[in-house]
């Protein structure tokens, strides 16, 4: 299949669909981690050369629910929430037969429907805590492959394994334990410390989910032969910078 990783520029879902056979192009504006298939530019100039199947990871810096706040105090801020959600408006709606839009906890779902899916990283092997919702078109929910156990925290203590379900010793399982993962603190926090780097680590797609895809997604071939999709002109296309001007180039601290 003709495979596009919109937004993405680690490389890590490209590479999982590529080593399983499959035509895979990654597209960001920033260049991709991994020197293979990856168009650096306006996804607008390739989203509609024929694609089979695409998962877009759209910047979530002004969809996400934890940093909404914000913009009734910061001025300008809430119109690129709106240019945000029209950008996922313009990828949910691309002339490709099957679609995935990946995206944290965000407006996406009150404002243009809710999700079709909600993951996290410990169904699929990885010993980490990060809700994940997916919008989809024509793919089925991706199966869980790999369950992994968390620790619980109750009373500000780290129980017993097989224990924590029910509570702890101090208040006889009166309160409810929670669960955390290798990359929360017992208070529920992600342990990534401040860095240049932070954003980067944090946007990445862990290597279980990028399989899932690759293994789960990969393995339905064309949908219904060339039903549903298109090849979009030239002249049909709005450009990222239209929607988002000059400053949509991501700095180092917003999601790709």
């Amino acid at each position: 299949m003709k495979v596009l990783v919109g937004c993405e520029y680690s490389g890590r879902v490209r590479e999982a669909f590529a080593a399983r056979g499959h035509d895979a192009m990654s597209c960001d504006l920033l260049p991709t981690d991994q020197p293979e298939k990856h168009y650096q530019g306006d996804i607008m100039d390739v989203i509609g050369d024929g694609w089979d199947l695409a998962i877009f990871h759209p910047p979530c810096t002004y969809l996400s629910v934890s940093g909404l706040h914000w913009n009734g105090r910061t001025p300008g801020r809430a119109e690129k929430t709106e240019e945000a959600l029209d950008f996922v408006r313009l990828l949910m709606g691309a002339p490709i037969p099957r679609i995935a839009v990946e995206n944290p906890v965000s407006c996406i779902s009150t404002r243009i429907r809710k999700p079709d899916q909600v993951i996290q990283p410990w169904q699929f092997g990885a010993d980490a805590s990060k809700q994940t919702c997916l919008w989809l078109k024509n793919l089925p929910l991706l199966r869980p492959t790999e369950l992994i156990e968390p620790r619980y925290v109750c009373c500000g203590n780290v129980l017993p394994e097989g224990v924590g379900k029910y509570g702890c010793a101090n208040c006889n399982g009166e309160k409810t334990a929670r669960p955390r993962w290798a990359n929360q603190t017992d208070s529920g926090q992600n342990k990534l410390a401040p860095s240049d780097d932070r954003w980067k680590l944090r946007s990445t797609t862990y290597q279980g989910i990028a399989d899932a895809f690759a293994d789960q997604w990969g393995s339905l071939g064309v949908f219904n032969g060339d039903e549903g999709r298109e090849e979009t002109r030239p002249d049909q296309q709005s450009s990222i910078f239209e929607l988002f001007g000059a400053d949509s180039v991501p700095r180092q601290r917003r999601r790709a």
